[in-house]
């Protein structure tokens, strides 16, 4: 693949890069924060904000300068020269607006899910591959210096071989009026999951299971889960239901275990040289399952960690990736990897939990480099 990039007589040193030209669209919930990051950023230009609601949308333009705002998005790529679009909108949506930016020539950057499917999802994805423009996808958590460092222990090999993930986000949040609590939830676990775990979220299989208590008509309350390489497991709970908010992500491996706990500021991660061994290493399952255990009591550590705004790090990922012709850390087939892990939720939820097949979440296409 060939990702479409401006024009480089300013750029690999030969002066100051220029300002990409962006607008954003959707003046809602998430709007207001990609507008803030994007007008804070050095690499880009923010030019307008679209909306259906004019108002809201001049409401955000006030706080960020002033900038132009549309009612509709033909007149914004109609009336404006734009490199790229920050979509943030409902997802449902995300599929026609996505589309028609693509097809206008635009890159594109939009918030999580990817799409509210994995096939409007896949299209979106071969669309943005044939026009050779960059399609990322806004998992924020994945640009926290938390995950970051998770990542980067992981990929050293300090935790070992990953034998467990246990992961908790629960609140008592807001029931949302079109998605369950998987959908809206669990995008954050399975994102950071893909991005974190080598060779990214391939599971086969999965297991779900929910419960409605309240009656709303969708599961807030939701447990998920799938294997892992060398029969390892994956756990995630979700709730909106809880009085209490936990988020908590605990990776276990062979050498070290990892909690992350990211609503403690002060320690947001430790790293456990504690866990169970075996005596020796066996040769064989049957080995295995004779050796003796023992149990390792070493220290705890703290990894540093340098706070700063992870949407930040998102804009600034995807002016790399279209001024470098290089894939985001948090590409469309990222997003497409948890769209198909989603879906397969809603199809075990709909056979009381059953073990349900994870269609193919890979989308294979290179970056020209």
């Amino acid at each position: 693949m060939s990702i479409r990039t401006i024009p480089s007589g300013q750029l690999n040193g030969h002066g100051p890069q220029p300002r990409l030209r962006i607008a954003v669209v959707g003046a809602g919930y998430w709007g207001p924060n990609l507008a803030r990051n994007l007008k804070a950023s050095p690499d880009w230009d923010l030019v307008a904000i679209c909306d259906l609601d004019v108002e809201r949308g001049l409401r955000l333009a006030e706080t960020v300068g002033g900038v132009a705002v549309v009612e509709s998005l033909d007149e914004l790529l109609d009336t404006y020269n734009l490199d790229a679009v920050a979509v943030a909108t409902p997802a449902h949506t995300h599929h026609g607006v996505v589309m028609t930016a693509l097809r206008a020539g635009k890159h594109v950057l939009v918030e999580k899910p990817l799409a509210d499917s994995r096939a409007k999802g896949l299209e979106m994805v071969e669309e943005a591959k044939a026009r050779g423009l960059v399609l990322m996808a806004d998992h924020t958590y994945c640009f926290t210096p938390a995950v970051l460092k998770i990542q980067e222990l992981v990929a050293s090999g300090a935790l070992g071989d990953i034998l467990y993930v246990d992961s908790v986000r629960i609140n008592l949040g807001l029931v949302q009026p079109d998605v369950n609590v998987f959908w809206d939830l669990a995008p954050h676990d399975l994102s950071i999951l893909d991005f974190v775990l080598p060779g990214g979220l391939h599971p086969t299989e999965i297991s779900a299971h929910g419960a409605d208590p309240l009656g709303t008509g969708r599961d807030c309350v939701g447990h998920l889960t799938f294997g892992l390489p060398n029969d390892a497991m994956v756990h995630i709970h979700v709730n909106w239901l809880s009085p209490t908010k936990i988020r908590q992500m605990i990776i276990g491996g062979s050498k070290r275990t990892l909690v992350w706990d990211d609503l403690n500021p002060q320690q947001r991660l430790s790293v456990y040289d504690r866990g169970v061994s075996l005596e020796h290493q066996p040769r064989s399952a049957a080995d295995k399952r004779t050796s003796a255990i023992s149990y390792r009591l070493g220290d705890t550590w703290s990894p540093a960690l340098q706070e700063r705004e992870p949407l930040g790090q998102v804009v600034c990922e995807l002016a790399s990736s279209i001024r470098n012709r290089t894939m985001p850390r948090t590409s469309g087939e990222s997003g497409l990897r948890v769209l198909s892990v989603l879906e397969a939720v809603t199809q075990s939820l709909s056979t009381d939990g059953q073990s349900t097949i994870v269609a193919g979440n890979e989308v294979s296409f290179q970056v020209a480099r």
